[in-house]
């Protein structure tokens, strides 16, 4: 399967290469991840990951609304028996410009543009009691569906990403989002997010049908200030909604959060706070921190608090290049533990 997919992105980049009249781009995108999560709580275990992942594909722009990509992304955790834990095609097809693009087939998902911090690291930017931010270089791959909206006025992202096929052994899963960046004035922006899901399908009876839903809405506020280039405060309201199979209705649950961050940003450097509290609040790809489950799956209690701080240095390296660390000390109720994490990416682009 994996020579397959190389073999066939090799092939499309070839026959590209031959077409004319046509802008090209060549992509690549290499990134280093070093995670080490010192934890001993009810509610997440901690757990050391290291790796590479790489991005490389060829863009041919046949018009000014439409370009088709073809290469190959391979991730590879260090420690792996195999060579590559994970191979894909990257085949998308993009309709639009940089103001606003379609993309059919692979998404992007490789660091969005929200800036330093391990606490901004997730796929589309969602926050962490909804989407845990790991899955970033856990699951950087995606395909499906993505609307992508950028302007001085808005940023969006609207996506549909199928993770496993509905078949005859198996339900499907699927998560679709939308997250939207509203900027009101020069210092401060209206943030709504919106997250599911879902497991299901008519194929297969094996397994349950289980929904998670996570929604957002805030405001960020923030610019220089003194001495610091940022000074930002982020205050947002959460609500969800799990069930966990809909033939037992009433196991589903319903949840409300309040999430407010604090960032002061310098040289290269950012301190950020974390204060969470949540009431019975469950998403079912968020960060456990957060979360009013325990790991055996039994509740805590619906009431949940959780804090954290931490400090980010960011090193440019080249243009589109950077290598990031960060330290995090977190408050998980009574237990107080720490985590660190490296991430270095750097990215190659020829017109």
């Amino acid at each position: 399967m994996h020579r397959v997919a190389i073999v066939l992105a090799a092939l499309l980049l070839a026959g590209a290469a031959q077409a004319q009249g046509t802008d090209y781009r060549l992509d690549t995108t290499v990134t280093f991840y070093g995670d080490d999560t010192e934890f001993f709580n009810p509610f997440r275990t901690g757990q050391t990951t290291l790796g590479t992942y790489a991005v490389l594909f060829g863009e041919a722009r046949t018009s000014d609304r439409l370009a088709i990509r073809a290469g190959v992304f391979g991730n590879q955790p260090f420690g792996s028996s195999r060579g590559f834990d994970q191979v894909r095609p990257v085949l998308a097809l993009v309709i639009g410009g940089a103001r606003s693009r379609l993309i059919l087939g692979t998404l992007e998902t490789v660091r969005r543009a929200d800036g330093a911090g391990p606490d901004r690291t997730g796929p589309h930017g969602l926050l962490p009691p909804v989407q845990i931010e790991t899955l970033a270089f856990e699951r950087p791959w995606e395909a499906g569906m993505q609307w992508l909206v950028q302007t001085p006025r808005l940023a969006q992202d609207t996506w549909i990403h199928w993770q496993r096929l509905n078949t005859r052994t198996e339900r499907e899963i699927f998560d679709a989002g939308f997250t939207s960046r509203v900027r009101l004035n020069h210092a401060a922006a209206l943030r709504t997010d919106l997250f599911l899901v879902h497991e299901g399908g008519q194929l297969s009876a094996a397994g349950v049908v289980s929904d998670s839903v996570a929604g957002t809405i805030g405001v960020d506020v923030g610019g220089p200030a003194g001495p610091f280039d940022r000074v930002g405060l982020e205050a947002f309201v959460l609500g969800s909604r799990f069930v966990p199979t809909r033939a037992h209705q009433s196991d589903a649950r319903s949840g409300f959060g309040t999430f407010i961050r604090a960032s002061v940003e310098e040289s290269g450097w950012r301190a950020h706070a974390i204060v969470w509290r949540g009431d019975d609040f469950i998403a079912r790809e968020g960060d456990r921190q957060y979360q009013s489950l325990q790991l055996d799956g039994t509740e805590y209690r619906a009431l949940r608090d959780y804090a954290e701080a931490g400090l980010t240095r960011l090193f440019p390296l080249a243009q589109r290049s950077w290598l990031e660390a960060s330290f995090r000390w977190h408050r998980i109720e009574s237990h107080y533990e720490y985590s660190f994490r490296i991430l270095a990416t750097a990215k190659l682009q020829i017109d």
